[in-house]
C-alpha cells in the first residue's frame, strides 16, 4: 500500500506536467513576427462548413475586376463563407476573425489567386502556403503603409502552389495588381490538413517602422471592406454571398 502510494505521489507531478505541457503546445503563438498568422490556428471542422451553397452561381464572388470606386481586386472566385470580425467557430467574441475567407468547390491547386493591387511580395522561409504583400501608400489613406496576407496555398501535405517568381525567400518582389500568386489550396499546418480549400485575405497595418503587426491580433487588422467594395465586415453583411451589386 505504501508502494503504491509512493507511486501515485511520484507521478502526479510528471501527469500534471505533460499535461500542461500538451496544453501549451495547443496555444496560438503571441506577438509573431516572422509569421503574422499561425496556419495551425484554424478549426478544421468550422472551416470544412456543411451548409456551404457551393455550385449556386448567385453565390459566387467574381473576380479580376474591382467593383465599382474600389481600390482592390477580388483576389480570387469562390464563396466568402467567413467575414471580418465574424465570431463564427473557431473564433469567438474575444478573438473574432481577421480577414475574409473565400471557399472554392473546385479542387485545391486549380483556382488562381491575384494581387489585389501594386505592391511588394515576400514569401518568408517558414512559410509553406503564404506570402505578404507590402503597399507603400494605402489608397484610401495615402501616406500610411499597409499589408496584405494571402494564405492556404498548399495541398494538405504542405506542398505549396505559390508562383515560381515567390519561391521561398523571395523578398521585395513588385507586382502589379492581378498578377497571378499562386492557387487556393488547403493547408492549414496539419498534416495531412483537413480543412475544405479556401483563400484567407486580411489587410494588416504597420508598426511604423517598416514591418507588419501580428495579424492574429483584431486590433492590428483593417476591415476590407471597403478596399475590395464588397461588405464582408461580419456587422454589415448581407445574408447572401457579397458581392459588388450589394454592397454599392
Amino acid at each position: 500500500m505504501l508502494k503504491q502510494a509512493r507511486t501515485i505521489t511520484i507521478a502526479a507531478p510528471i501527469l500534471l506536467f505533460l499535461v500542461g505541457w500538451t496544453l501549451l503546445q495547443r496555444q496560438p503563438p503571441t506577438g509573431i513576427q516572422s509569421n503574422p498568422r499561425s496556419e495551425t490556428n484554424e478549426n478544421t471542422t468550422a472551416n470544412n462548413r456543411s451548409w456551404l451553397p457551393f455550385g449556386r452561381i448567385d453565390l459566387a464572388t467574381q473576380q479580376r475586376e474591382n467593383c465599382a470606386n474600389a481600390p482592390f481586386l477580388i483576389p480570387t472566385e469562390g464563396y466568402i463563407g467567413l467575414y471580418y470580425n465574424d465570431p463564427s467557430r473557431p473564433y469567438n467574441q474575444t478573438r473574432p476573425h481577421q480577414g475574409v475567407d473565400i471557399f472554392i468547390d473546385e479542387a485545391p491547386g486549380t483556382v488562381p489567386v491575384y494581387a489585389v493591387y501594386d505592391g511588394y511580395i515576400s514569401h518568408r522561409w517558414e512559410w509553406q502556403s503564404a506570402v505578404i504583400q507590402r503597399i507603400p501608400s494605402d489608397p484610401l489613406n495615402p501616406g500610411q503603409q499597409i499589408w496584405v496576407y494571402y494564405t492556404h496555398m498548399a495541398d494538405e501535405y504542405g506542398n505549396d502552389f505559390i508562383e515560381p517568381a515567390f519561391d521561398y525567400g523571395a523578398n521585395e518582389v513588385f507586382v502589379e495588381k492581378g498578377t497571378l500568386l499562386g492557387y487556393v489550396g488547403n493547408y492549414d499546418g496539419n498534416v495531412p490538413s483537413r480543412i475544405h480549400p479556401h483563400l484567407h485575405l486580411s489587410i494588416v497595418k504597420d508598426d511604423g517602422w517598416g514591418t507588419y503587426l501580428n495579424e492574429l491580433e483584431i486590433a492590428n487588422t483593417l476591415d476590407p471592406s471597403p478596399y475590395l467594395g464588397l461588405a464582408v465586415g461580419y456587422q454589415s453583411a448581407e445574408i447572401n454571398n457579397p458581392n459588388c451589386a450589394l454592397a454599392n
